[in-house]
């Protein structure tokens, strides 16, 4: 299987975060861009702040690799006008993929009208223009009860509002690789989580993100029905090595 094809190679801590400086972290995410065209990663995930300088380098190289960012990063707790700036400005610096953080702490507190109003509006914008939107859920700070039921709920507003042959442009995506449990869970994708968001999302797509760290656990993913992957160690899962990396 040629796993490549289903790899968002990522890179999104801040400078404080790698306790880098900020040009130090702009050299991180230059080289992220290059490893990806040089393999043909299907995507570069990284911070909005650097589409422009990721859609610079890979039309310059004029590689098909595609762009992606995160939107309410990294909490969610964004009001949904604010997610809609963030995205329209990512739009128009070249992302082809939203990825947006749902408000889950909403969701768990049972305001799921807010939750309903900002998938469907930020769906909306994404879909029109032609882009494709993921809605991380944040695995971790939800319990199975809870997984299913948000995938549902995400899946339901996109059939009931779009039509169903751009179903697959939406994806439920596992997590940040930020969200810190204080329970002991793993902060990422298991497969337990990932057999959830398969089986309660589609048609939608689904997107493993953190903790996939070797080429028999992605292929293993994408066996269970999961699109893409987010990984910060793409080239180490490509060559069939192990990382290291918690994302």
């Amino acid at each position: 299987m040629e796993i490549n094809k289903y790899l968002d190679s990522t890179y999104l801590k801040t400078a404080k975060q790698a306790n880098l400086t900020e040009k130090e972290t702009e050299q991180n995410v230059i080289a992220l861009i290059e490893e990806a065209i040089e393999n043909n990663f299907v995507l570069v995930m990284i911070r909005p702040q650097y589409v422009s300088l990721a859609k610079k380098m890979i039309v310059d190289a004029n590689s098909k690799v595609t762009i992606g960012t995160v939107i309410g990063f990294h909490e969610g707790t964004n009001p949904i006008s604010k997610k809609i700036i963030e995205a329209k400005q990512a739009i128009d610096n070249g992302a082809d993929d939203l990825d947006y953080v749902i408000n889950y702490e909403a969701f768990k507190d049972g305001n799921i009208e807010l939750v309903k109003e900002e998938v469907l509006k930020g769906t909306e914008l994404g879909l029109h223009h032609n882009k494709i939107v993921k809605w991380i859920i944040e695995v971790a700070a939800l319990n199975d009860a809870q997984i299913i039921a948000i995938s549902q709920l995400i899946r339901d507003i996109v059939l009931t509002n779009f039509k169903e042959e751009r179903a697959k442009m939406v994806y439920v995506k596992s997590s940040t690789g930020f969200y810190k449990p204080t329970n002991g869970k793993p902060a990422g994708a298991t497969f337990k989580a990932m057999e959830l968001i398969v089986e309660n999302s589609k048609p939608l797509s689904a997107k493993a993100a953190g903790g996939v760290r070797n080429y028999k656990d992605a292929i293993k993913m994408v066996k269970m029905g999961v699109g893409r992957i987010g990984t910060s160690s793409a080239l180490k899962i490509a060559l069939g090595q192990e990382s290291e990396e918690s994302y």
